[in-house]
């Protein structure tokens, strides 16, 4: 079964600019989750839905204290402060999820994570900004 089918829900803005990077910067996993991710106009989205630029908060499997991340393109990346490319394992698999749902991942050298969204801190679209 596919991981993404039926789960996952992307702004139609989200998903154009999305296509437009990965014809550039090619990722089988990111081109299968637009593949199979509902779409929705911006104002339509959710609230607990995580987009572009959402800023959320995770707990890892086995990690101590919650992380807060923010989900962003390739050149906003700058994992060491919590800006994680949408194209990294963690940026793909949390992209669409809802609060409460687990991402799960496989990094580049095999290893499998897990984080659980425990809240969402922010959504460009909640708060209004549907260009984002």
């Amino acid at each position: 079964m596919n991981p993404f089918h039926g789960g996952r829900t992307l702004t139609r803005l989200d998903a154009v600019r999305l296509h437009k990077l990965v014809d550039r910067m090619p990722s089988d996993t990111l081109d299968e989750l637009l593949a199979w991710a509902d779409t929705v106009d911006s104002p339509e989205v959710p609230s607990d839905v995580l987009t572009m630029y959402s800023q959320v908060e995770v707990q890892e499997a086995g990690a101590d204290r919650p992380r807060r991340l923010t989900l962003c393109y390739p050149d906003d990346a700058e994992p060491a402060e919590g800006f994680i490319s949408v194209l990294s394992p963690v940026g793909a698999a949390l992209l669409g999820l809802r609060v409460g749902d687990t991402a799960r991942w496989t990094g580049p050298g095999g290893q499998r994570g897990s984080a659980r969204v425990l809240s969402l801190l922010f959504q460009p679209e909640a708060s209004g900004d549907f260009t984002t």
